[in-house]
Parts: C-alpha cells; structure tokens; sequence
C-alpha cells in the first residue's frame, strides 16, 4: 500500500511545496494529498503517513493570545486555515505521525506546544524580511540535535522570507531550539521535541528548503527532505 503525504495548502506558492518532492522521491511507493482549509477535507488526514506544515500567513494572534495590531500584520487573517491546521497537527501527535513544518509552519508548531511568537522581528526584518527575493543568511545548527545528525552540518547557508519569528522566551518548554541565526538578532532557525520519547519524527525550520536555489546540494534542504520521506515510508498505520 502506498504512503501518503499530506501538505497544508498555503495561499502563498504551495506548489513549490508539491515540486520539492520529485518522481524519483516518490517512486511507485509514496503520493501527495493536499490538505485544504478551503476543501475542508479533514476526511483526509486520516489517510496520511507524514505531514507538511507550509509558509504563509501570520496565525491568527487569538489562537496564542497575542496582540491584534502590530506592524506588517496581514490585511486579513486566515482563521479557518489556523483551525484545520490545528487538526493535522492534533492528528499527527495522537497517531505518532511523522511531521515537517516550514516557516510559518514552524511558528504554529511552537504555538501549539504551548508557545507564542514575537509579531514583528524589528530591525531584523532587513535580514531575513523577502523584499523582491529572499534574503541569504548563515545558521549555526546545535551539535547535539537531531538536525545535526540529520545534515551532518555545524552551520550552512539558508534563504529567509519572514517578519516573525520565535525566540527563547517564545519558545515552547516542549521544545528546543537546534538552530539560531548566525546574526545578531539569533533568531531560533529550527526546533524539535525536547524530550522525543514516544513521539514521532518532528523537525520545523524557518528557511524554506522547497524553493531554495541549490536545494538538491544543500544539506539543509536535501537531507531534511531525505530523512522526512524515510520517516514517512517507515509509519505504521
């Protein structure tokens, strides 16, 4: 029988997302549903092996009782996006899923383990803030993490399209932080389960390792998307 992998839609270039994972990932033994707020197909996420928790909009600040006003917040949020998400995620913890979050993917998961994020990253929106591409920047990638024994990298270069972020004082106690922004601002880059025993596979980072430019050569894209599928192919349902 074949695995499934479920990606989040996202308002913003999802089928960037869908292209990551090519034919010769895919082969004859694992296939793509997506997972729409808009379609309302929950029915669907029973189906599933793995999650993909994409970019896009600020959650809603009420789901992590944030502020409402505050600068670059989008002109309208996505409610019914946040809620359906939180499904998949509820979902993939009580069924040991395997789950990968990007960008906003990442801030949600920390928010739904109890976290919050900062609205609007400041000064360091000049960092890591897309203008007309995204920005470039170095991570520094904790030696004892799963992410290190992932990539087998102690840093790497990744790309950067966001206004928020999460930090320590942010940061879910159910998580912890295996990577930073080589910057001033040390922005938390990546997070994973603190205490991983009985959960299932979870990396979230806040690169986007879909679209960038080297992907197949980054191990910061390419060993994320390796060790995923793995994952994926070796659940159980």
């Amino acid at each position: 029988m074949k695995k499934t992998i479920g990606i989040s839609y996202t308002e913003t270039n999802f089928q960037n997302y869908w292209n990551w994972f090519n034919k010769a990932d895919l082969g004859a033994d694992i296939e793509l549903v997506e997972l729409s707020f808009e379609k309302n197909n929950i029915q669907d996420i029973e189906t599933c092996d793995g999650f993909l928790l994409t970019g896009g909009i600020d959650v809603e600040p009420s789901f992590y009782d944030g502020p409402q006003d505050y600068p670059y917040k989008p002109a309208e949020f996505l409610p019914e996006r946040d809620r359906f998400e939180k499904l998949i995620y509820e979902y993939s913890q009580a069924h040991q899923i395997p789950v990968l979050g990007i960008c906003r993917g990442m801030q949600y998961i920390n928010i739904l383990e109890g976290g919050t994020v900062l609205e609007d990253i400041g000064e360091a929106n000049q960092i890591h803030k897309k203008e007309a591409e995204d920005k470039v920047h170095q991570v520094g990638i904790g030696h004892n993490s799963m992410l290190y024994a992932i990539t087998g990298s102690k840093n790497g270069i990744v790309n950067s399209a966001h206004h928020q972020g999460v930090i320590a004082k942010t940061l879910s106690s159910h998580l912890i932080a295996n990577s930073y922004s080589s910057t001033a601002d040390q922005l938390i880059e990546g997070v994973e389960f603190k205490d991983k025993t009985g959960k299932a596979f979870m990396i979230a980072v806040q690169w986007h390792p879909e679209r960038m430019i080297e992907k197949e050569t980054n191990p910061l894209s390419q060993k994320i998307k390796e060790r995923f599928l793995e994952e994926v192919k070796n659940h159980k349902k």
